[in-house]
C-alpha cells in the first residue's frame, strides 16, 4: 500500500505554536518533513468551515509532496515539535492541552494528486482526555513521548494511496468559538 501523508509543517514559527515535522515507519524514521505537506507557518486552523480543516492550509495538493510505502500492519509514529527542529523543549506547549487523532482516506487515484475533500475520512486512532482524576490528556502524553505518538496502520486495508491525516485540538482557549485551535499534518503514503 502507499500512503501520502501530506504532513502539514512549517518553516515560520510563532510562541507555543507547532507543526508535524517526522515520519516514523516501524520505528524507522523517515526524515524531517519527508513526504509532508507544508503550512505556510505553524499556526492552527480556527475556522471549521474552511477548506484548510481538510490538509491544513495550502495542503489541498500534493504534487510536491513524494510519497512514502507502508506494509499494511506497520505501525507509524506521527512526531510534532513546537519549532523547526529537535530542540529538547516540550514538543508541545504544556498549556495546549487536547485530544490526539489519526485519519485515513483512499485516493480515487494518486495520493499526490487528491485533495482529501468530502466524507473520505475514517479515524484509526484516537486519544482524549487520558486521566480526568490528573487532568492528563493525549497532548500530555505526545510531550512526554518526546512529541511523538504511533499508531497501526489496519493490516486489512487494501493496497492503493492512501492520505494519512494527524490531527491535534488544543482546547485551552476553546470557551468560545473560533477557539479550538487544529494542529493538522498529512503524509501521502502507498500501502502495499
Amino acid at each position: 500500500m502507499k500512503f501520502v501523508l501530506p504532513l502539514l509543517a512549517s518553516a515560520a514559527f510563532a510562541n507555543a505554536h507547532f507543526t508535524m515535522q517526522y515520519l516514523w515507519v516501524n520505528g524507522a524514521d523517515q526524515g524531517k518533513n519527508m513526504y509532508l505537506r507544508f503550512p505556510p507557518n505553524n499556526n492552527p486552523v480556527t475556522d471549521v468551515t474552511s477548506t484548510d480543516m481538510t490538509c491544513n492550509v495550502n495542503g489541498l495538493t500534493g504534487s510536491a509532496t513524494g510519497t512514502v510505502s507502508i506494509p499494511a500492519g506497520a505501525t507509524i509514529t506521527l512526531e510534532w515539535h513546537q519549532h523547526d527542529q529537535r530542540t529538547g523543549e516540550d514538543p508541545i506547549s504544556g498549556g495546549h492541552k487536547g485530544p490526539v487523532q489519526v485519519y485515513i482516506a483512499k485516493a480515487p487515484s494518486t495520493a499526490a494528486s487528491f485533495n482529501g475533500q468530502g466524507a473520505v475520512w475514517t479515524k484509526i486512532y484516537s486519544s482524549g482526555l487520558v486521566n480526568p482524576s490528573t487532568q492528563q490528556w493525549a497532548t500530555d502524553v505526545v510531550n512526554a513521548n518526546g512529541g511523538k505518538h504511533s499508531v497501526t496502520i489496519p493490516a486489512s486495508l487494501p493496497a492503493g494511496e492512501y492520505l494519512i491525516r494527524g490531527e491535534i485540538i488544543a482546547l485551552h482557549v476553546a470557551q468560545s468559538y473560533p477557539g479550538a485551535q487544529f494542529y493538522i499534518g498529512k503524509y501521502s503514503v502507498p500501502l502495499n
